[in-house]
């Protein structure tokens, strides 16, 4: 079967992916059904079956649109940010922005606590961007070491990716605990900060 990628859709679909792409964020994937969707944007629930007969098929768009606009974003880093620290605080900062919003987590965060409950397809989609950010993260530090500007005597750069990474989608569950508002930029730019430069 020919699964469908998130680029395909209709704008009336795009709005369903929307609100259980909210509801993800603050509810998880066993928090939300169709008809939390079809109560936030008034629609009946025939109406999202149209789109996605399943709930796992439209987590697994969800997931995959959600990365494909992290990708984007990381773009956008590179080319704005010039140097390892200015990228990272710049990587910080759309965890920031996202928790900004009400608390909100990481889609693949939030996710990746559930991965037992989606589809094989809805959790290779979680790995994929969680690989997607490792690769990302330990080519700009390890860019940042060949260039002087970071300085490792013993981790390596792809551990330090894993502990950054892991730092601030863990900074989002502790921080929505603990009602900091502020919680992905405290602990992502303490990390970055003690970073051997």
């Amino acid at each position: 079967m020919q699964l469908k990628h998130f680029s395909d859709i209709s704008a009336a679909a795009t709005r369903v992916v929307d609100a259980a792409e909210r509801l993800i964020q603050v509810h998880g994937y066993n928090g939300f059904s169709y008809d939390d969707i079809s109560r936030e944007i008034g629609i009946k629930k025939p109406s999202i079956h149209h789109h996605f007969a399943t709930k796992a098929e439209l987590v697994r768009i969800v997931i995959q649109r959600y990365t494909d606009t992290f990708r984007g974003a990381l773009n956008a880093i590179e080319i704005s940010d010039s140097g390892a620290i200015a990228r990272l605080f710049g990587y910080v900062d759309l965890f920031s922005q996202t928790y900004e919003k009400d608390q909100r987590l990481c889609v693949c965060g939030m996710l990746g606590a559930e991965v037992k409950s989606l589809s094989e397809a809805a959790a290779q989609e979680v790995q994929s961007f969680f690989q997607m950010n490792l690769d990302w993260l330990t080519k700009i530090i390890r860019n940042g070491s060949q260039s002087g500007e970071l300085r490792f005597t013993s981790s390596s750069p792809e551990a330090h990716a894993y502990a950054l990474l892991s730092t601030l989608e863990g900074a989002m569950i502790v921080g929505r605990g603990l009602a900091i508002n502020n919680a992905p930029a405290l602990a992502g730019r303490t990390y970055i900060s003690n970073l051997p430069a």
